[in-house]
């Protein structure tokens, strides 16, 4: 049997007659790690700990053997963290110095224990100082420490707007194994989901490029045995409990040392003057010194003198290296020089974009190049090291390089011409995401649109929103700003179905906001209350049940003005929608507005709008116990709805008949008709399959697995359940999945 590590260690050290500092002082191992291993807080350290103790205790070959198994067997096993979720960057190979800090940060990752407080430490420096490059750098060397996952976000803290913390917990979530319709859309349901799933895992969290305190504090778990490096130009001295790691330039021969293992010893050891002059030219700022080492590559020619001389040239440079923050704009400056001249207009223009990261479509837009050549030129930059390209088809600035980019944007293009490109990417990413929506609602985008991108299927429509989805919503803000209302709300009218299939992103509120307020400020009433009946649905959706249902009132009022019977009745079906399920004070109401708006929908015609209406009141008669009468309005329901002069054949008409037939199906299954339930539980589900809404589906499913089983029909009634299962757990109803496996597991055996 394997003996536990701190036991083992105290009696080692124990029988070698020494004291904690005495071992401390012969190991170089801090007393408090030491500590910390003797007590248990710290069952299975790195290898070269245990081999620094061994030394220090003059262990025999047996007794080494043994300690070290008694640390292997002390680590925790790995859980399999998600892939291609939160991912640390590339490394680049060549991380230089940093030995006092990783030292620290080594020792803090041993004090990470089950029972202890969760370590933080607070890396903090000047742009460019390598603070993102010790912080991956220490996460990857510590990475077997740590075999739940090591996980990465950019907060984006120097941007114009930071990366939500709602925006954080979603990606971090997510690389947790938390599927995104689980994903909760209060922000401190989020952060106590997050906190409760970090309590029994041992993970190190890398939060990148943080704006302040308060976008870090909701990030940090209290407790566990985790540890989280945040990276900030600022100090972040707030951080309760965290340690201030501050880093200072490189010495000389780090900054050396650097260059060498970029560029090759063989070069700068024929130049080693060069390499010094070039380092401090650089302001031994780790970023700058990567920047020209990549020139040296791409220039084999070039000894290391020439690039110095080149570098040390002052009217050859935007500012001197000791203009504070801009002191590596020397390094961009020699390697913008180079580029030509397509990527050096998407590289100027490009700063432009909203969002974190862009694709090669944006680029051609903003430069007016094809594809391919925007394409070239952006790999061009990401071979000078202007930017990066964390994986295909994807680009990003680091923050000091998209400084540089607007300065020389400034600089070099007058302010009408920024403005025309400007206003021609935001018109373009507001075309596209129209089209895009529009996939959702009437189909394929019509044959005349051409785009740099393609959006052939409801896949690529759907990605498109979603990648561009800073970008688009950015877009949308401008035009609102500039008074450009009607396409505002043009396009938002496009992506109302979208919006249900993509609830969790947590910004349909502001985009129905802005489009019910270019509405109003076009005096047009009626698409007001249309915006406003949507907004509603996204106070829904974020639980704020009174605002919902106010604002769906208030689109009742808009559209009362002007008489349009149909917006009336979608205001009342959106009412109804507000009303929280679990509330018999509520009742009442969501009769009433399901039921007029049904009278609505049918005085106006609305195929769609009537059947949405009716599953609502039938649900609600169900919650009455009035299940005899949500039989009888189903009956009818699903009878008009199949009258050939009832007319409406979209995707959404059969959602609603098969949302009805599935109410129907429920309110038989209350009255203990089995087979009819069945029946109709098939039929909901195949009208169902035109728009698939998870909830709806794995309900349904449910339901039909409960009076198959019933009917003894097992084998059925376990296939329907799985899928209910799996459906219910898909989309976040984590509560009905695990009854719904109660359920499964209560299935006798197959014979």
């Amino acid at each position: 049997m394997v003996s536990s590590f701190g036991p083992l260690l105290r009696s080692l050290r124990q029988a070698a007659h020494l004291t904690i500092e005495e071992l401390s002082h012969a190991s170089g191992v801090s007393v408090r790690a030491i500590g910390s291993m003797e007590r248990g807080a710290s069952r299975g350290p790195q290898q070269r700990t245990v081999q620094a103790l061994a030394e220090a205790l003059r262990l025999s070959d047996e007794q080494r053997a043994e300690l070290v198994e008694a640390a292997r067997a002390g680590r925790p096993r790995p859980r399999g963290p998600v892939p291609g979720a939160c991912e640390l960057p590339r490394e680049a190979g060549d991380f230089t110095g940093r030995a006092r800090e990783l030292e620290t940060l080594r020792l803090l990752a041993e004090q990470a224990g089950p029972r202890e407080a969760a370590v933080v430490a607070s890396i903090s420096g000047t742009a460019g100082i390598g603070k993102t490059a010790l912080a991956v750098h220490t996460a990857r060397q510590l990475a077997e420490e740590f075999p739940d996952g090591c996980f990465y976000v950019d907060l984006r803290g120097m941007d114009s707007a930071p990366l939500t913390v709602a925006t954080a917990l979603l990606r971090l979530l997510k690389a947790l194994g938390v599927t995104e319709r689980r994903v909760p859309s209060d922000e401190e349901e989020r952060a106590g989901l997050y906190r409760a799933l970090l309590a029994d895992r041992r993970c190190l969290i890398v939060l990148d490029n943080a704006a302040d305190e308060a976008q870090v504090r909701p990030l940090l778990p209290a407790s566990g045995a985790v540890m989280t490096i945040v990276t900030s130009r600022r100090s972040l001295s707030g951080l309760e409990g965290a340690r201030q790691i501050p880093l200072g330039q490189l010495t000389d021969q780090e900054a050396a040392g650097l260059l060498q293992a970029i560029v090759g010893g063989k070069r700068t050891e024929a130049d080693p003057d060069g390499v010094a002059r070039l380092a401090r030219l650089c302001g031994n700022l780790p970023l700058a010194v990567r920047i020209a080492g990549n020139r040296l590559l791409s220039r084999p020619g070039w000894t290391v003198s020439q690039l110095a001389g080149r570098l040390g040239d002052e009217e050859r440079r935007l500012e001197s290296l000791a203009a504070g923050d801009l002191a590596v704009a020397a390094a961009f400056a020699l390697s913008y020089r180079q580029v030509s001249g397509t990527a050096r207009v998407a590289f100027r223009r490009l700063a432009l974009a909203a969002a974190p990261d862009f694709g090669v479509p944006l680029a051609a837009v903003l430069t007016g190049a094809d594809l391919y050549e925007a394409e070239d030129a952006l790999e061009e930059l990401v071979e000078l090291g202007l930017l990066t390209s964390p994986y295909a088809g994807r680009y990003v600035f680091h923050d000091l390089v998209r400084l540089y980019a607007r300065t020389q944007l400034e600089q070099e293009e007058p302010v009408a011409v920024r403005q025309e490109a400007r206003v021609r990417m935001e018109s373009w990413l507001l075309d596209v995401a129209g089209v895009a929506g529009r996939w959702f609602k009437d189909g394929a985008p019509p044959p005349e649109w051409r785009s740099t991108v393609t959006l052939d299927s409801r896949q690529e429509a759907s990605d498109w929103l979603q990648t561009e989805g800073t970008a688009w919503l950015e877009a949308l803000r401008s035009a609102a700003r500039r008074g450009e209302h009607s396409t505002v709300v043009e396009v938002v009218g496009s992506l109302d179905w979208f919006a249900d299939l993509w609830r969790p992103w947590g910004h349909w509120r502001e985009v129905f906001e802005l489009s019910s307020g270019s509405a109003r400020a076009m005096g047009d009433r009626l698409q007001e209350a249309v915006h406003l009946n949507w907004l509603s649905w996204a106070l829904t959706v974020e639980r704020r049940h009174e605002e919902a249902e106010a604002t769906a009132l208030r689109g009742l009022e808009a559209a009362r003005e002007v008489g349009d019977v149909r917006q009336q009745g979608w205001a009342l079906a959106y009412a109804s929608e507000a009303l929280p399920r679990a509330s018999t004070e509520t009742l009442e109401r969501d009769l009433d507005y399901s039921r007029r708006a049904a009278e609505l929908f049918l005085q106006a015609g609305d195929a769609e709008g009537y059947p949405q209406a009716m599953m609502r009141h039938m649900s609600a008669l169900r919650r009455a116990g009035r299940f005899e009468d949500a039989v009888e309005h189903g009956l009818s329901v699903v009878a008009t709805m199949r009258d050939p002069a009832y007319g409406g054949s979209s995707a959404m008409v059969s959602y609603g008949l098969g949302a009805v037939l599935s109410q129907l199906a429920h309110a038989c299954l209350a009255l203990e008709r089995w087979e009819d339930a069945v029946e109709f539980f098939h039929q909901a589900l195949s009208e169902l399959s035109a728009h698939p809404i998870l909830q709806v589906v794995g309900r349904a499913q449910r339901g039909l697995g409960g009076a198959l089983r019933q009917l003894g029909r097992i084998e059925e009634a376990r296939k329907a359940l799985t899928e209910a299962a799996r459906l219910l757990e898909e989309c976040g109803l984590t509560e009905e999945a695990a009854k719904v496996a109660e359920e499964l597991g209560d299935l006798p055996d197959p014979a």
